[in-house]
């Protein structure tokens, strides 16, 4: 076999006039870039679900947002780590079961994750395989709003045959205005009873709008009727109620919700009730009037009087650099902005979505260019007369990798940062012909393009990596492009998108197609 010829000319790495900024190449690593405080939350945190859940026998915990991998707030919180939520959970799950909800609806339309592309159906045996893998106990699925959609009885088989436990909750009668109905047999108590034998149940779903909290009230409705004094908390990290409405904290969180139309207000429940200014966002906002009444008749007794009051969160005081924090929301904001103007492009969302964006950023005097990665993809394309290109940030380095021949532009980016981090010389090559060639043919043979994706040139790495001690070198150094930032002047084919994400890379695009995706 012949070692280390590649068939094309790396690019970007030697040349770039994109030079350090600073001299501090795992930048993104440094603690000089954290802006919160991970342990003291997961301190603070619990000792507040702890305190909650001791008021009553049993709680009904929704747990709002990621379970398991809450990259958003990863992202605008330099130093919360993403399976934080997971691991503070783990200490409690000897006293602790979950139940997962999804809309069958939902189910229906197939609905899909954007940030991952995958259904709602998908997302939820995800979850309930990662839970059950790290001993949680999974107590069932809940599939809320059935309707006999033909899908939801079709996933709920697939579900039972696969040894998961599933409920069936229809429309309530009388939801949402009429307390006395709802609260009665001909509406919670239509509902089955979901047996659960741990003190606190955490209650959550693959997306927004599955049924979290009417399956907690339905919950709640039913161990009083048995004579458990069961209650209702709500576990969610977004908007920060102790910081201002327009802290860019807040207005990352719009941004993320824009398709759902989401928008914060000061909580003016909290604010009659103990004259403090919170932040809530307005369906809480707008249904607890009638969430109170039915806790109260449940309950017997007021045990909120805000939404302020029924949450769990303790994020605002554990950040440790505001600054810090308010850059990274800033970005955020238009890293979503980019993504739901491409998604208006490909028919996924309406135009008010990305406006409603763009009205964040004129609020907060913010443009595109705040994404360093912009401006160098964009000069880089022009001189390589419009080729398509990716610029790839790693710590405060910018490397450039173009479309060849031969591969993709993010192939082209990774390698050129691998090269880069590895201290592997330009002319170094790292990827042999021998394996090359016959990756190449199967493509053309089966008509899957010309170019190699990113997944196919890192397969080729690993495989060149056994024989090729440089190979080897750079595949090590895979780990460190954790949290790059990258920005592509075109849409990422769904492929490279999907390995980029996998990689852990913050890629945003450019709103036009390749020619060959037109």
């Amino acid at each position: 076999m012949t070692v280390g010829i590649d068939t094309f000319q790396y690019e970007g790495v030697e040349n770039n006039k994109y030079e350090e900024l600073e001299n501090n190449k795992y930048g993104l690593e440094n603690d000089k870039y954290i802006g919160f405080d991970n342990d003291k939350y997961v301190k603070i945190q619990s000792e507040k679900i702890k305190e909650r859940f001791g008021l009553f026998d049993k709680l009904y915990l929704e747990v709002g947002g990621k379970l398991f991998d809450d990259s958003h707030a990863a992202r605008i919180l330099p130093g919360f780590k993403n399976d934080v939520k997971i691991s503070m959970f783990k200490e409690l799950k000897d006293d602790l079961e979950i139940i997962f909800c999804i809309n069958a609806g939902d189910i229906e339309k197939n609905k899909t994750r954007g940030e991952y592309d995958i259904s709602y159906n998908q997302e939820l045996i995800k979850l309930i395989k990662n839970s059950k893998k790290l001993g949680f106990t999974v107590n069932s699925v809940v599939v809320t709003l059935y309707n006999n959609q033909v899908s939801a009885d079709k996933f709920i088989k697939k579900l039972n045959r696969n040894g998961i436990k599933t409920y069936i909750h229809r429309a309530v009668k009388g939801y949402p205005t009429n307390v006395d109905e709802i609260v009665s047999e001909e509406g919670y108590g239509t509902n089955p009873c979901i047996e659960t034998t741990k003190k606190l149940i955490l209650v959550n779903a693959p997306g927004p709008g599955s049924g979290k909290l009417a399956t907690c009230l339905s919950q709640i409705y039913h161990e009083n009727l048995r004579g458990v004094n069961a209650g209702y908390a709500k576990f969610e990290t977004f908007p920060v109620w102790n910081l201002s409405l327009d802290h860019p904290v807040n207005l990352a969180y719009e941004a993320a919700t824009a398709d759902l139309k989401d928008v914060n207000l000061i909580d003016s429940h909290h604010l009659a009730k103990y004259g403090v200014e919170t932040v809530n966002y307005n369906r809480d906002i707008e249904t607890f009037p009638i969430l109170k009444s039915i806790l109260k008749k449940v309950l017997k007794r007021d045990i909120y009087y805000s939404p302020t009051d029924m949450g769990v969160n303790m994020v605002g005081f554990c950040i440790t650099n505001n600054d810090i924090v308010e850059e990274a929301s800033k970005k955020e904001i238009v890293r979503r902005y980019y993504n739901e103007l491409n998604n208006y492009k490909m028919g996924l969302c309406d135009e008010d979505t990305y406006k409603r964006i763009k009205v964040l950023m004129d609020k907060l005097n913010i443009n595109e260019d705040i994404l360093d990665v912009v401006k160098p993809a964009l000069e880089t394309k022009e001189k390589a007369n419009g080729r398509p290109v990716i610029a790839l940030k790693i710590g405060n380095k910018i490397i450039t990798g173009k479309q060849s021949e031969l591969m993709t532009a993010p192939g082209a980016a990774i390698m050129n940062a691998l090269k880069y981090l590895s201290n592997i010389p330009d002319d170094i090559h790292l990827l042999s012909p021998t394996v090359l060639e016959p990756i190449l043919k199967l493509k053309q043979e089966m008509n899957s393009g010309n170019r190699l994706l990113l997944s196919e040139v890192l397969t080729a790495l690993s495989i060149c990596s056994v024989v090729n001690p440089f190979a080897s070198k750079a595949l090590s150094f895979l780990p460190k492009i954790k949290n790059a930032e990258a920005h592509s002047t075109y849409i990422v084919t769904r492929g490279d998108k999907t390995t980029l994400k996998e990689l852990k890379v913050n890629v945003t695009c450019e709103n036009e197609y390749l020619d060959e995706d037109l």
